[in-house]
């Protein structure tokens, strides 16, 4: 996998014209584009089939959580849309994950649309220890990231989108073929925002990612052509797994 194809950029902005604009200007040195629900409320699927006529995996991140049935026909829509990975919270439930991969599995085989990954979220970047202490969860992030994985697992989910701060654990539990997509990455002295569970690209595809998901260091540039050559760089310096 080339290294600029590790990387989906977050259009997190508030208008389809911005998003359309960055589209256009970064397509080149990034892998795919991250629509999150802040775009896909604003904009809805015009924005997704905006980037699919330019040619680039889409990763719809609305973190579905629901009862199975309704979680199920949002995943219908999804595959229909031609996204390449989705996700759903994995707190949702085996039944809720199980009722998601049935349903694209077999809408792909019978209307011959490819199938895309479907990736379950553990813990939000953003939560810490105390977090979950304050939710019930008894349980320290890394230890409930794992349990969480092994959940995702056993539902047939094709990986986990989790901090990179638990990316080590993660591989070495679940191996190579178990997808891995890493929120919260920011280069090396940027700011880290709300996310408190984050990494550098590059210790992020060291740490075994497959694919790293980046916003506002590159939506908040000067440059972010200059940018995002910048993360291509700290990939390749990034032990292959």
């Amino acid at each position: 996998m080339k290294a600029q194809d590790r990387i989906f950029l977050a259009l997190d902005v508030n208008s389809y014209r911005r998003a359309e604009e960055l589209v256009t200007r970064l397509k080149d040195y990034v892998g795919g584009f991250k629509v999150g629900s802040q775009l896909f409320t604003r904009a809805g699927p015009r924005v997704l089939r905006m980037i699919k006529k330019a040619g680039k995996p889409i990763f719809l991140d609305l973190k579905y959580h629901d009862i199975p049935a309704t979680v199920a026909r949002a995943a219908e829509e999804a595959v229909r849309h031609g996204v390449s990975i989705f996700n759903v919270h994995i707190s949702g439930g085996y039944e809720m994950m199980w009722a998601c991969v049935e349903t694209c599995g077999k809408l792909s085989r019978e209307k011959s649309l490819p199938k895309p990954l479907i990736l379950g979220v553990t813990l939000l970047t953003s939560l810490t220890d105390a977090d979950l202490s304050d939710l019930g969860i008894q349980r320290r992030i890394d230890a409930q990231v794992l349990s969480l994985g092994r959940m995702a697992q056993k539902a047939g989910l094709d990986g986990v989108v989790a901090s990179p701060q638990e990316v080590k654990a993660l591989r070495d539990a679940f191996g190579k073929d178990f997808i891995i997509l890493c929120p919260g990455v920011r280069p090396a002295g940027a700011n880290k925002h709300d996310h408190h569970r984050s990494a550098t690209p590059k210790d992020a595809i060291a740490a075994g990612a497959d694919y790293i998901v980046v916003g506002r260091p590159i939506l908040d540039a000067p440059d972010p052509v200059l940018v995002c050559q910048r993360l291509i760089q700290e990939i390749k310096q990034a032990s292959p797994r």
